[in-house]
């Protein structure tokens, strides 16, 4: 019997998938730890918002805070308020995304997320800039002129491309998303910020 499979449909740049963390922390360590594991975790990127040099409008970027905002009440998860004036924002995560594919060649993909987070919501830098993703790369040890070469070619352009055509035609519209593809039946899982044990009981009933 094949596999199922848990898609888990990400951005990098998502501050509810950064508030989901945790939760998703706890899911995939579980899964993994199980000594004969009947799910396969596949990550994919759901792509955000296109590439984009415009400056964020002023309106947007207050939206955008008042979600962070939202999600410290809700989580108490925690973000660095610095980037909006240590920064340029701009709506643009497929950079990053990319950035997440260039690591994912180099077996770097979850640290590289992680790396990205940490980054945007931390230490208040913009990965929306190549530069800012690039240093990421070289603190990962990754190849870094390799990863820069990567990020700018057509073939990984491509693929993000056709990851979020994927993404999108499994219903991953909104992130985080999870859903469970077992013998060609595709279900999607709601998503609990406070309770990952419900989610593993419900994957453990569909994978039963």
């Amino acid at each position: 019997m094949n596999k199922a499979k848990l898609y888990y449909v990400h951005d990098p740049m998502c501050a509810w998938c950064w508030g989901y963390q945790p939760a998703w922390q706890a899911i995939e360590q579980t899964l993994v730890q199980k000594v004969d594991p009947n799910i396969e975790i596949v990550y994919l990127v759901g792509g955000l918002a296109p590439d984009s040099n415009e400056p964020m409008p002023a309106e947007m970027q207050r939206q955008i805070r008042s979600y962070w905002q939202k999600i410290e009440d809700y989580l108490g998860t925690q973000f660095n308020y610095d980037f909006w004036s240590n920064n340029t924002p701009r709506r643009s995560t497929y950079p990053a995304c990319r950035a997440v594919l260039a690591a994912r060649e180099q077996g770097a993909e979850k640290a590289m997320i992680r790396a990205i987070q940490e980054a945007y919501y931390l230490r208040a830098l913009n990965p929306s800039d190549l530069e800012v993703l690039v240093r990421l790369a070289q603190e990962l040890k990754l190849d870094s002129e390799r990863f820069s070469q990567q990020m700018q070619s057509t073939h990984l352009n491509r693929t993000l491309l056709e990851e979020i055509s994927f993404a999108r035609s499994i219903g991953g519209n909104s992130f985080p998303s999870l859903f469970v593809e077992r013998e060609g039946n595709l279900q999607e899982l709601p998503i609990d910020y406070d309770n990952p044990r419900s989610t593993l009981n419900l994957i453990d009933e569909i994978c039963r």
